[in-house]
């Protein structure tokens, strides 16, 4: 794994403009966004709303120096009222923003991604048969602003109709809804009014009739008072039309009439094209967002301005949007704590330094999307973990927001979910490059995988359109030296991920099982015509011939299951040995792998003759485990990859058969952190208590224990009922906020090992509670190299005085000095059960270990007091 959203894809739901309820954590954020509005105000004070965004009264104000075309007062407060609800749907956060902090907005951190003006000839230009390069803009042509989308074209003509196209994650939906916003906030002066439809929702109502007005009514409830003065609107009524590959159009009149009425029912999609004519309010301005595949539906006599969604090419646009992100005040507040300003600098310092010198990230963070996912992967490796987070569900969570309810074609009648076409696709390939241990991918390696299996003209166009639209975002063309013309997946982890989904939703089968299983599916659908045949020769046949031809009939069946099961086995062994390669022992556990490949690793580089290093994809198997668990099953289900709950259990227990077997091996730290990682992110604590039952010792000495590991360790362990012989938590940075999230897993030891840990008086306080607590069965404790100082030793004391199971304690080096030996030699007879001692390297003078030794002679238990480097002091030792 080398290195390793813009703003999330928004779509918009339904309930708009009612008493606004918490979103349901199940469904995506704001599915339909144009939905009934009725005349409720937003729930909470407008004081609240006027706090964070301006006061709508004042904004509204500014229309009145361009001239009012709506008059009348009844009217404006609708307006008003209208403003308010449609600022308040559109600034709800989807559960993946949460994470960021509660008075995190969209608004205060959007970066607008770049847009550059094309012509008609280019995009009848045929594509590159990958369409993976981003094309320079041409020279007269700048980058346009929101603000400018609707400024008259080179030759001075009112512009009235814009549509917008990008790929899948290029920020389309963002850009929506900030103009929408921008409007709510009176920044937007140029129109009056903006209606916005999401096509998605037009195209679910089917061929039913409605009229323009009553489809703006319906979802728009305050704005019934003002349909009547539409038409006078003219340029100043902005329509925004989301997602038009969502909706067959048919410009031809003898598949859509003319109709130059809004209140004339008609079909949804009559209606867009007759706007888009300009036959219906034909001085209205629209603007069109779609996918690239789709723009050929609106003939480009009917658009006057075409704009390309080109995400951050700049590498400057980048580095602002991780700037506002990361720089979130309240970032990591799920846990009641925040990261210090200090570690969100360090943070942003060195992914700007990364992205200047490493340019396939760079690469990678083209699509603003990504931007996202490198933000959210750094808030859950360097931030306290919301309960329930994982790095899988980060993952699935990022394809929810970027591929909910999009289909690859909505004129094809399989209505194919395009998520599902991506793990289909993308998932061989990337599964393959896992199998052969590669990253890096030939035209010929892609197009095998786009290209397998497919006869049919349908086919071809759907494969067509998954080019257009989404192969961008799932590969990058590689920009390391001496890679030119191959191509590698837009984030490492990515191909990993879907390696792993391409397996657990069984898309990988052999030759045999595919024939396997239609002679089933076969066998089973004429098993009941066989029988009753078998019934008629029974007549002619001899007796002995009827068991074998019913034997028959059922060994189908039974050699396919058994074909299914030997497979799930063979990936179960495969994905336990990838999780135990002895070639890994050594390396970083991977979420300090991931880190480094965000932020860069410090030091020199390889230098490029260095031979490369191998491929490590220990990210594989942990993503097949997280991809099991139940919440991750839901989201995909919603993606249209549905794993069905008998295949998730089976090969459950195939992996469990696995690990129980090579799982018994004594790991290296790091490799052991994995192997917690991976019960971590399947969610599974009955699996995890079967597999780790046999874990008798806990060895994480070295292993840098941050926040996320605290929490995986403590998640998977912490609910253990077995005692554990030893936690070697030696040299692993820990902190008192990493004690804490350990506790659970620090009270199930019998010694436990905390050298090296800079650990202060502090921390003492949280060791103080260890000991003190009822379930505290730890006999031996080492605090060697930590900087109790004599105040953390008088909160150990306190300790001590109430534990009855400690009986060897280490502070060697604790830096106590005279006063925490004489605080020591006063109250070590608080303590009856001590039996070993060890107090040497802490700068006391003679005087203080004298006291220390005649209070450790009258001792009742105190077998072993060790106070100088040479120096061991036993029962009945002359002083």
């Amino acid at each position: 794994m080398r290195w390793g959203h813009h703003l999330p894809r928004a779509s918009w739901g339904s309930g708009f403009g009612r008493a606004l309820q918490p979103p349901d954590e199940r469904i995506p954020f704001l599915i339909h966004w144009s939905w009934p509005l009725q005349g409720e105000r937003p729930l909470g004070p407008l004081r609240a709303f006027i706090r964070h965004h301006g006061n709508l009264a004042d904004s509204a104000s500014r229309f009145g120096r361009h001239g009012r075309l709506f008059p009348s007062a009844s009217a404006t407060e609708a307006i008003q009222r209208y403003r308010w609800n449609l600022a308040e749907w559109f600034s709800r956060l989807p559960r993946e923003e949460r994470q960021f902090g509660p008075t995190f907005a969209l608004d205060t951190v959007h970066v607008d991604p770049v847009i550059r003006e094309s012509t008609p000839d280019e995009l009848l230009r045929p594509p590159a048969e990958l369409a993976l390069e981003h094309q320079p803009p041409q020279a007269g042509l700048p980058p346009l602003a929101l603000s400018q989308l609707f400024n008259p074209d080179a030759s001075g003509r009112r512009v009235q109709t814009v549509v917008l196209y990008g790929t899948v994650g290029t920020g389309k939906s963002t850009l929506v809804r900030k103009m929408v916003l921008d409007w709510c906030y009176g920044r937007l002066p140029a129109f009056e009014l903006l209606i916005p439809f999401s096509c998605e929702d037009l195209s679910s109502l089917g061929p039913a009739p409605v009229s323009l007005c009553q489809l703006v009514a319906q979802r728009y409830m305050p704005l019934k008072k003002v349909l009547p003065l539409m038409a006078a609107a003219g340029s100043h009524l902005l329509f925004v039309l989301h997602g038009l590959e969502r909706l067959n159009l048919d410009f031809r009149l003898a598949g859509t009439g003319l109709c130059s009425d809004p209140e004339q029912p008609e079909e949804p999609a009559a209606i867009i094209v007759n706007l888009l004519r300009k036959y219906m309010l034909p001085e209205a301005s629209i603007l069109v967002t779609t996918r690239p595949s789709a723009i050929g539906r609106i003939p480009s006599k009917y658009v006057g301005r075409y704009g390309e969604i080109c995400g951050f090419s700049d590498t400057n646009l980048q580095k602002l949007y991780f700037q506002l992100r990361l720089n979130q005040p309240d970032c990591g507040c799920g846990s009641g704590v925040s990261a210090a300003p200090a570690q969100r600098d360090n943070l942003v310092q060195m992914l700007s330094r990364n992205l200047e010198g490493h340019h396939q990230i760079a690469a990678a963070c083209f699509l603003p999307s990504y931007c996202w996912l490198v933000c959210a992967t750094l808030h859950f490796l360097h931030a306290p973990t919301p309960a329930g987070q994982t790095l899988t569900s980060i993952y699935t969570s990022f394809l929810r927001l970027n591929f909910s309810g999009e289909t690859l074609d909505s004129t094809d009648a399989s209505n194919l979910s395009l998520m599902a076409y991506a793990a289909r696709t993308m998932g061989k390939l990337a599964y393959e490059g896992v199998s052969s241990r590669k990253t890096y991918f030939s035209e010929e390696d892609v197009c095998g995988c786009l290209e397998a299996g497919i006869k049919t003209e349908e086919e071809f166009q759907l494969l067509h359109i998954f080019r257009r639209d989404a192969l961008r975002f799932f590969l990058a063309p590689c920009v390391e030296p001496g890679r030119a013309g191959t191509f590698v997946f837009t984030v490492p982890a990515m191909q990993e991920y879907l390696a792993a989904l391409y397996i657990v939703l069984g898309l990988r089968k052999t030759t045999l099982q595919k024939v396997g299983k239609e002679v089933a599916e076969l066998v089973g659908r004429v098993g009941e015509d066989v029988s009753l045949v078998l019934g008629i020769m029974a007549k002619l046949l001899p007796l002995r011939a009827l068991p074998l031809l019913f034997n028959l009939i059922k060994v189908v069946p039974r050699v396919f299951g058994r074909m299914v099961g030997k497979s799930r086995e063979a990936v179960a062994q495969a994905m336990v040995l990838e999780m135990f390669r002895e070639e890994d022992y050594y390396n970083d556990d991977v979420l300090d792998q991931m880190g480094a490949s965000i932020l860069g690793v410090e030091g020199p580089r390889r230098h490029p003759d260095e031979p490369p290093e191998d491929e490590v994809f220990e990210l594989f198997p942990i993503f097949m485990g997280g991809l099991l668990s139940a919440h991750n099953r839901a989201v995909l289900a919603q993606l249209g990859c549905p794993i069905k709950n008998l295949d998730a259990l089976e090969n459950a227990q195939a992996i469990k058969k696995k690990l129980g077997k090579l799982g018994r091996q004594v790991l290296p730290p790091s490799e052991l952190l994995d192997h917690l990682f991976f019960h971590y992110e399947f969610q599974n604590q009955r699996f995890s208590a079967e597999v780790l039952s046999s874990l008798r010792q806990l060895n994480l000495a070295g292993v840098r224990m941050t926040p996320v590991k605290c929490t995986v360790v403590a998640s998977v362990l912490g609910s253990g009922r077995h005692a554990l012989d030893e936690v070697n938590l030696a040299s692993c940075q820990l902190d008192p906020a990493g004690l804490r999230t350990l506790m659970p897993v620090l009270l199930r030891a019998r010694k436990l090992g905390l050298q090296l840990n800079s650990l202060g008086p502090e921390a003492c306080k949280d060791l103080r509670d260890l000991l003190l607590h009822d379930q505290c069965q730890i006999t031996t404790l080492r605090l060697s190299n930590n900087p109790l100082m004599a105040a953390g030793v008088a909160l150990l004391m306190e300790g001590l005085a109430g534990n009855t199971s400690v009986t060897h304690l280490s502070l060697l080096h604790t830096g106590l000095g005279d006063e925490g030996l004489e605080l020591l030699a006063a109250q070590l007879d608080r303590n009856r059960q001590l039996q070993e001692l060890n107090v040497a390297y802490n700068g006391a003078g003679d005087t203080a270990a004298l006291a220390l030794a005649r209070a450790a002679r009258e001792h009742p238990s105190l077998e072993l007091l060790q106070y100088l480097p040479d120096r061991t002091l036993q029962p009945g030792d002359e002083m």
